[in-house]
């Protein structure tokens, strides 16, 4: 098989397998089952397009391949008759060019497929595993190497997953109301945990994982399309776009980590930021309450307009995280509005948010407590107490890249 080819089947099978997936698991409701065929359909594509070419709706294809695995299955399974007389008439008259367009509700599919992968029985590690290997069509390995853990506790987990979810008797079919709403949350804060954590890796020697970044932004880009009456999903695409935008210029030409005041913004990836505005614009005029993906796409289109560092507005900034301190008791929040009011107001205002939650943001946050508060020691013009927290952080941190940031900085205070 030539190379081509296959980079070709790996990028088909990564934008078509969550249809697939979903597709077979309306035929079979059985996940397992549907996954295993959607499988046998990728292995005969590694097969059979290296000699006979890449077909005209390669997705068509392998559904129709595995449509075809499960007639297959259920014939040898007296326990399936009925479904073989269903599923059997559909394709008892066509041929593989009349099939190239059949693929029923496929959008609804892909959408319950992912609120079925983030049903509430499933622990939130859970839920991350089980998207991205079943909506985004990622291998057992590729979720390890982006999380740093064994292929095998991958599998596990994924595999428990399963488990749960067939002992719980979740279905594919879409919740409604409040379960619904609750289910969508749950559907972007585990896209949300996908990107934070290839943004800001917490382990390992690299400062990022930019493909976890862009599997987590492709998702984000599919949920919109499937459901864009939400004002929330456009605000999660939003801020996504935008952060993404800057992910070339967070390493420097030499693999170390650069803070965000001192990035080339010439590196900054401009066609993302106009469609993460366009994103937050969408967001903004549906006409319904903001939410905290919204309100920090916001913020992140505060740095996305400012040319040069000096011409961030940090008062509108600082404004916003206060209406996320509002919402909610968030230590996360809290350290990085310790950050915008020590920007807007002075090294003191930062300092006073950043100790009024010691307690809570400096176990929860760790690390990134002592580093917040080594910078804005360091703008006081306390170096000496600036070094003590930037190597406290170091200390903390499990990311090279990071503790080696941490460690220049201690270094100058």
């Amino acid at each position: 098989m030539t190379t081509t080819t296959h980079e070709a089947v790996v990028a088909v099978w990564q934008l078509e397998s969550a249809r697939v997936v979903s597709g077979l698991l309306r035929i079979t409701r059985d996940l397992q089952l549907a996954e295993d065929l959607a499988q046998d359909a990728l292995v005969a594509a590694l097969e059979s397009w290296p000699e006979d070419g890449i077909p005209a709706n390669p997705g068509a294809w392998l559904m129709t391949v595995a449509k075809r695995r499960a007639i297959d299955t259920f014939r040898r399974a007296e326990r399936h008759r009925a479904q073989v007389e269903r599923i059997g008439h559909d394709l008892s008259e066509a041929s593989m060019d009349e099939l190239v367009d059949q693929v029923d509700h496929v959008e609804d599919d892909v959408l319950r497929l992912m609120f079925l992968t983030c049903h509430p029985a499933l622990t939130p590690d859970s839920r991350a595993a089980l998207t991205l290997r079943l909506v985004g069509g990622l291998t057992t390995e590729e979720i390890a190497r982006g999380f740093l853990v064994k292929d095998t506790a991958v599998g596990q987990r994924i595999s428990r997953a399963k488990r749960t979810l067939a002992e719980s008797g979740a279905t594919l079919e879409m919740p409604t109301g409040a379960e619904r709403t609750e289910r969508l949350d749950d559907v972007m804060a585990v896209i949300y945990l996908v990107f934070n954590e290839g943004y800001a890796a917490t382990a390992g020697t690299s400062w990022m994982r930019t493909d976890l970044c862009l599997e987590a932004l492709r998702l984000a880009r599919m949920l919109v399309a499937l459901a864009p009456g939400d004002a929330e999903v456009h605000g999660l695409q939003a801020l996504l776009e935008l952060q993404a935008s800057r992910l070339h210029a967070r390493t420097s030409p030499t693999g170390e980590a650069v803070l965000l005041e001192e990035q080339d913004r010439a590196r900054w990836d401009h066609l993302l930021i106009r469609r993460g505005l366009a994103a937050l614009a969408r967001a903004e005029g549906t006409g319904q309450p903001v939410g905290a993906y919204t309100v920090q796409a916001a913020i992140a289109a505060c740095h996305a307009r400012a040319r040069r560092p000096e011409d961030t507005d940090w008062v509108r900034i600082a404004a916003l995280y206060d209406l996320l301190s509002a919402a909610g008791d968030n230590p996360v929040v809290e350290v990085n509005r310790a950050v915008a009011h020590g920007r807007a107001f002075g090294p003191a205002a930062g300092l006073a948010v950043l100790d009024a939650v010691a307690d809570d943001a400096g176990a929860a946050y760790g690390h990134q407590w002592h580093a917040v508060r080594g910078d804005l020691l360091s703008r006081a013009g306390r170096g000496a107490e600036a070094s003590a927290e930037f190597r406290t952080a170091a200390s903390l941190t499990r990311n090279d890249a990071e503790r080696s940031l941490l460690l220049r900085r201690a270094e100058f205070g």
